[in-house]
């Protein structure tokens, strides 16, 4: 093992995807970050990779009845419910704060339908500032039964096309893990054009109060994050890298360098970081931090070397 020398340059940390420069791999996951806003007094935004928005629909929305969220064995529960101001509220009321900062933005946004998700990429599309649109298809397509864009291909293929027609910006699709074979929804949002993919969202779950006998959260069922599911996310990762050939982000329990090392080694480009922010709002800061004293002491100079290393 190599050891760090003062004397030696830094580590370069920069990574570059679908043509956006970001000064290291780290940023956060939507939905537990806010607009970037809630967490400037506790974490320089500077230091960060990207900021990555909370979701944004086409309307305000108020989101699931209350509890929303409940702990679980090395891990959480949520049911927020998608709660946000609106597109048009955070271009107006949110983005100048973000402005301020060097740091890409990256806006995370849903809809409904088709339409929806069509409109939200056309009014963000000419927005200074936003680097990048994060469409997340983990949402039911209320036109036809409700059944979650992200667990069919074909509808899959066919938001990702109207959504690719709507905008010039990057386009990174989010990916749901609760299909059989997230390969093939993979490849289907690569062949509708987007440019990166970032995997995985929350996989579904439940929790239940044994006393009084009733679901732990209003919604009953809730989205489990958290280090618990981190094998399953690197996996699911690995398996996505091998399947495309655009980019991918790599999300899932990441509380520490040595988490966030795991998705790189396995070809993830950079991550996202999420329910650790809840734990420590400086998370990913002391990741960013852990990862230049790994390749100090590794002898990595520069972190793009790292990525897709896996051996088997």
């Amino acid at each position: 093992m190599i050891k760090s020398d003062d004397n030696l340059l830094p580590p370069k940390l920069a990574v570059e995807i679908a043509g956006i420069k970001f000064k290291n791999p780290v940023m956060p996951a939507s939905g537990t970050f806010g607009y970037g806003e809630e967490y400037a007094p506790y974490l320089d935004l500077n230091q960060l990779g990207a900021v990555v928005t909370k979701g944004l629909s086409l309307h305000p929305k108020a989101g699931n009845n209350t509890p929303r969220t409940c702990e679980t064995v090395s891990g959480m529960l949520n049911a927020i419910g998608l709660q946000n101001v609106g597109v048009d509220a955070f271009i107006r009321d949110k983005m100048p704060f973000l402005e301020q900062f060097k740091t890409p933005v990256i806006v995370n946004f849903f809809g409904n339908t088709q339409d929806e998700y069509g409109e939200v990429a056309a009014r963000l599309d000419d927005v200074p500032g936003v680097a990048a649109l994060e469409m997340n298809i983990s949402c039911p397509n209320v036109k036809h039964g409700g059944i979650v864009f992200g667990t069919d291909p074909k509808a899959a293929f066919a938001a990702v096309s109207l959504v690719r027609k709507r905008t010039t910006k990057p386009l990174i699709v989010k990916l749901t893990p609760n299909v059989t074979d997230i390969q093939i929804t993979a490849r289907a949002a690569e062949d509708a054009g987007a440019d990166v993919l970032s995997l995985i969202n929350t996989l579904t779950g439940m929790a239940v109060d044994v006393k009084t006998r009733k679901p732990r959260l209003a919604n009953t069922i809730g989205g489990l994050s958290g280090p618990a599911i981190r094998p399953i996310a690197v996996r699911l990762v690995h398996q996505v890298v091998q399947a495309v050939q655009i980019p991918v982000i790599g999300i899932g329990g990441i509380s520490r360098a040595m988490d966030a090392l795991e998705f790189l080694i396995v070809g993830a480009r950079a991550v996202q970081v999420g329910t650790a922010n809840f734990v420590d709002p400086n998370a990913m800061a002391v990741i960013i931090a852990g990862l230049e004293e790994f390749c100090r002491e590794e002898g990595i100079a520069d972190i793009n070397d790292l990525i897709g290393t896996l051996e088997l």
